[in-house]
């Protein structure tokens, strides 16, 4: 490849733009200066990518929630409703007070018919005591429609008229107007018209011209209001109608939170359906998390056809990568509409919030709503639309505080530090078995008959409580167990149910709801009983396709020397891979490692049989290479470039070894532009290796524009990490 590229000309117009655009998706490129910071408040969150969605529930209800459930349960965050004042909407086609009216703001008021500001408060307090963020749904995109009846007000009494909404106050000029800026001259009627879905009116909604400053800094003032009160994080309504540069500019004025001094969680909507690319899910995961329609739907199929189909997830057409996702079941648009579960759909809905649990893909959120019988409905309320208190049972649904969905929040929490799954066995089209490394395991039978099998398992040999029946105790298990030996363990899954059991589930254990997601998984608790001492495996080694790699030995416990006998190692990430089996004590073991593939073929490691002799008591635990790989060192390479962008331009960095494309720009590394204007990955490159590399942008049209000079050049070291912080030539 040639030292130096040309650099393509014809974009000087545009790229004057630079210093106040950012990339497509990509945060702000010049951040107002943010408030004084306040005080931090003296609490503990839990550790848990877990959020409860308890939507439409008023504030005294998630209080409680938050203090009796939610927090000793170990979900990380709850999501409530639009906070904000609404419109009251009047006995109608769609009966008093709907619930779609809280999405027609009518100001930035805490007042609403969820409570007023101080229940608000005292509920986010409540919830920061019990370890629990909060998620605000933020509509920020519009006000309510224009079309409302005349005089109709909001819960707080405040008057709107037209495109005035003098409580904000929010006037004509603020708003993209029938004729103003809008391709139609007043409704979307291309639904894949980027600038038709960004400029005219969803639904009759008095649209936000969000491109004016004045405009951003009263929405960055209501979402720092609520940040102040000690919100976490959003929820945002109806991003996709929103240019996602005027959103990364709102997003630059945010204040850091209170309780943890980070910057807040943001989720956004991106209802699916849009075949033009601009408008999909992935093309704004740079200003935050997605929520995830397809996976929503794709688990609705599966569970209402044949749920074999979630071993092929990896394969689906999901909105956005895992690492960008808020993962839901259903929600509150989505139910109504029969596109995906909801509680009308029994077993099938619980046991789906089960798998969206287990299943490593996104941040996971269970749904708890009430119950409707038309898709407008109101919740119950007092008579005047404010929602009384959440009373569980035939008006709302409170799946977060059943036993299972709770044991499967303590599942999610433990098996966090692994993100892939392994041993996916399908024992028939209804009944399925995974597990998450050597951290938990799960079987779910969506059929109407008890269903025995034998599963691998992943975890230490012993006795484990079963988190969907039950909890781990001082004195025992209060639901059933599951007996481990040898990482495996021969399962009754009963009809329309689910066993699952994790690291943090033994017998004696007691409850144990959160994890750090950087505790070593060799870390956990195990109980050798009697004589036997546990004795952890753990090898690296270089794995085809389509093969795992076992330990073999000289005793019963490791197969006698059959290698179809041995025990299977899990999967730990980085090329390693680890088992936990009870040996019997003070015993000399001959054993070796070997590969071998579902059709029976067998690689030896090679050398003389590998031996230990296990102690008399406590545990045991040898790490080892698979001897006759080529086990390559790497370390974990840093890219940081500063390099402004225009609109729709992304960068990337590209080179000469295969982990950086190999100098096809087509294989490059994308950066991230989540410190814009730095850019910013992280790549695994072999230790020891001259690099050359170089940064390129690509543009909206496809063609690619590379960085002027010489390549630029580094050398990896032995092992470690390295940091590299460049500028775009």
């Amino acid at each position: 490849m040639p030292s130096t590229r040309p650099h393509p000309r014809g974009r000087a117009g545009r790229l004057l733009l630079a210093a106040a655009l950012v990339a497509a998706g990509g945060t702000v490129a010049v951040a107002a200066a943010p408030a004084a910071a306040p005080a931090r408040a003296a609490v503990t969150l839990n550790d848990s990518e877990v959020t409860a969605n308890l939507w439409e529930w008023n504030w005294t209800s998630v209080a409680a929630a938050c203090t009796d459930h939610l927090g000793p349960a170990g979900y990380g965050a709850v999501q409530v409703a639009p906070p904000q004042e609404s419109v009251k909407l009047p006995a109608g086609a769609d009966g008093a007070y709907p619930w779609y009216e809280v999405y027609q703001p009518v100001s930035y008021k805490l007042d609403s018919r969820f409570g007023n500001r101080q229940q608000f408060a005292a509920m986010v307090t409540a919830c920061h005591d019990a370890g629990v963020r909060v998620y605000v749904d933020a509509v920020v995109n519009h006000m309510a429609g224009t079309n409302n009846p005349a005089g109709t007000r909001g819960y707080a009494g405040t008057e709107f008229s037209g495109y005035s909404y003098p409580a904000v106050p929010y006037g004509a000029g603020d708003f993209h107007r029938p004729g103003d800026n809008c391709p139609t001259g007043g409704a979307i009627s291309d639904w894949n018209n980027e600038a038709q879905v960004t400029s005219c009116e969803l639904l009759s909604l008095s649209d936000l011209y969000t491109e004016k400053e004045a405009v951003r800094n009263k929405i960055a003032a209501y979402l720092n209001d609520l940040i102040g009160l000690g919100v976490d994080g959003f929820r945002v309504d109806a991003v996709k109608h929103i240019r996602k540069d005027d959103f990364a500019a709102i997003l630059g004025k945010l204040n850091d939170t209170v309780a943890e001094g980070r910057r807040p969680y943001v989720a956004q909507e991106i209802f699916d359906g849009a075949s033009n690319p601009a408008l999909q899910a992935r093309a704004f995961i740079g200003n935050g998390d997605v929520l995830d329609f397809a996976y929503a739907k794709g688990i609705r199929s599966a569970f209402q056809g044949s749920v074999s189909a979630l071993a092929n997830v990896p394969n689906w057409n999901l909105d956005a990568p895992s690492a960008n996702v808020f993962a839901m079941v259903t929600n509150h648009d989505l139910e109504r509409d029969g596109v995906v579960l909801s509680y009308k759909n029994g077993t099938d809905y619980v046991l789906a919030n089960y798998f969206a649990l287990a299943y490593p893909h996104g941040k996971p959120s269970v749904y708890d709503s009430f119950t409707w019988a038309d898709r407008n409905q109101s919740p119950p309320h007092d008579g005047t639309g404010r929602v009384t208190d959440t009373v569980c049972g035939a008006a709302w649904n409170c799946l977060t505080r059943t036993t299972g969905v709770k044991g499967m929040v303590g599942w999610a929490n433990a098996a966090r530090p692994v993100k892939t799954v392994s041993d996916f066995t399908t024992v028939n089209s209804n009944v399925i078995g995974f597990h998450r490394g050597d951290r938990a395991w799960i079987g779910i039978n969506d059929s109407g008959s008890a269903t025995t099998a034998t599963f691998t398992t992943g975890l230490a040999d012993g006795r484990y409580c079963d988190v969907i029946s039950g909890l781990a105790t001082g004195s025992g298990c209060t639901g059933g167990t599951v007996t481990v030996s040898g990482g495996r363990a021969t399962v009754t899954v009963p009809a329309n149910d689910a066993v699952a059991i994790h690291v943090n589930a033994r017998p004696g254990a007691g409850p144990s709801p959160t994890v750090s997601p950087s505790a070593s998984p060799s870390a956990s608790p195990t109980v050798s009983p009697g004589d036997r001492i546990a004795t952890t495996f753990t090898v690296t080694a270089n794995l085809a396709a389509g093969q795992d790699v076992y330990v073999v030995g000289s005793i019963p416990e490791l197969g006698s020397w059959t290698p179809a006998n041995g025990v299977k190692l899990a999967a730990q990430g980085g090329g390693t891979y680890r088992a936990t089996v009870s040996l019997p004590r003070s015993t000399a073991v001959e054993y070796k490692f070997v590969k071998l593939t579902a059709a029976g073929a067998v690689t030896w490691e090679s050398g003389a049989n590998r031996t230990l002799s296990t102690p008399a008591g406590g545990t045991y635990a040898v790490t080892e290479t698979f001897r006759g790989d080529t086990v390559t060192t790497s370390v974990a390479t840093t890219f940081s470039a500063t390099a402004t962008t225009v609109y729709g331009q992304n960068v990337f960095v590209v080179g000469n070894i295969p982990a950086l494309g190999g100098w096809n720009p087509a294989a490059a590394v994308a950066l991230s532009s989540a410190a814009y204007p730095v850019w910013r990955a992280t790549v695994d490159l072999p230790a020891n290796t001259a690099v050359e590399y170089k940064y390129v942008k690509k543009n909206p049209d496809g063609s690619v524009t590379w960085e002027s000079g010489a390549n630029r050049t580094f050398t990896t070291p032995a092992g470690g990490t390295r940091a590299l912080t460049d500028t775009w030539r």
